[in-house]
């Protein structure tokens, strides 16, 4: 008999939502994390928006769990009473040569199902946000923001309410596939091996590091895990926005967009910066020339001065800047034909909004 029923390495939005759906299953569940608190990572330095799920290609995973996952969080939060606003977001073309891209997006949007975006025109658009410039939008009004910290402490606070435990400061050193399980190498302050039946990998940045140390496992199922940095500045002064304002998408993220914190205040980014340590997180002011060219392309009043550098946070990319963005992975044994073991890889965003759905997923292949 195994010491850990289930074993969930990694306490971000999604490791938890996952170990509060495998413990509310009946399920004993066990949270390893390595840092010292929960969300310290991806989950906890992003812009908190809840996507609609309007960027991703139909069909894909992104797009199921997106679409899923917001009308479940919406639904969490309000049975909870937890604290989110959902203020819609304006999506911009700054010339008209910037419509087909706002085209494509409506097209997709269309084919996920989601039947709530609607074009607005510039005087439209104006009406809603007068400080906004643009040729043509998109408005999504099922776009919010929400306090990913209230979340997290709500699906940990479920989990061990059924009968789950977290484990801080407990990095995983090593693993080992056994006859039954796995035989799993604790570190932390009191070292420790223990027997697991089942697992599932959702540490985020260190998910693919994680999978090498698994002996046995199948190398090419090991995907090179990339780093993309994204800066955000906080705006002093009035804050001139009541919608999220975006841009039109980039290769690798949607832009320097403006978000609002359930507070009010705004700030802007995250900007794509490729990184080789996924603990660079300190911001270079001088970024902020680039912030401000961003900016002023759809709110030109921007004054100068206006922006402070404020937080970093990473994205954990299966991808580098040469190549185009993949999916999600949710691994199980069908993939990778490892009994007992399901993968989270290259969860970036919408990972937040997607998170309950995610977690369903996860929970349904560990059992297959």
């Amino acid at each position: 008999m195994s010491d850990i029923d289930c074993l969930v390495i990694g306490a971000g939005v999604v490791g938890l939502a996952v170990a509060r759906a495998l413990a509310l299953a009946g399920r004993e569940v066990v949270i390893a994390e390595a840092a010292d608190g929960i969300g310290t990572q991806t989950s906890a330095r992003n812009s908190e928006v809840i996507h609609a799920g309007i960027y991703y290609p139909p069909g894909s995973l992104k797009a199921r769990v997106c679409v899923e996952g917001r009308k479940r969080l919406y639904a969490y939060l309000d049975e909870r009473g937890l604290p989110y606003k959902a203020c819609g977001k304006l999506i911009v073309a700054t010339s008209a040569a910037q419509k087909p891209a706002l085209e494509t997006i409506m097209a997709r949007a269309l084919a996920s199902g989601v039947d709530s975006l609607r074009w607005v025109d510039a005087a439209e658009a104006r009406a809603l946000e007068p400080e906004v410039r643009c040729e043509i939008a998109l408005l999504s009004p099922e776009t919010g923001v929400v306090d990913s910290h209230a979340l997290m402490l709500s699906l940990l606070g479920e989990c061990e309410a059924a009968g789950g435990s977290l484990a801080l400061n407990t990095p995983i050193t090593g693993w080992r596939r056994e006859a039954a399980g796995f035989s799993v190498d604790f570190g932390g302050d009191d070292p420790a091996t223990y027997s697991v039946r089942t697992i599932v990998n959702a540490a985020g940045h260190g998910a693919p590091r994680l999978l090498a140390k698994l002996e046995g496992f199948p190398a090419p199922h090991v995907p090179v895990q990339h780093f993309a940095k994204g800066n955000y500045f906080a705006l002093l002064g009035k804050q001139p926005f009541t919608h999220l304002v975006y841009p039109i998408p980039e290769a690798a993220g949607l832009g320097i967009h403006a978000t609002i914190d359930l507070a009010g205040r705004v700030k802007f980014g995250p900007d794509v910066e490729w990184v080789a340590d996924d603990q660079d997180l300190v911001v270079d002011p001088a970024r902020a020339e680039r912030f401000y060219a961003a900016i002023r392309s759809y709110w030109p009043g921007l004054p100068d001065g206006a922006l402070v550098a404020d937080y970093a946070g990473i994205r954990p990319k299966l991808h580098d800047a040469s190549q185009p963005m993949p999916d999600f992975r949710i691994d199980g044994p069908e993939v990778h034909g490892v009994p007992d073991l399901v993968n989270l890889l290259g969860i970036e965003s919408p990972g937040l909004t997607s998170s309950l759905a995610i977690a369903e997923l996860a929970v349904e292949r560990l059992a297959a």
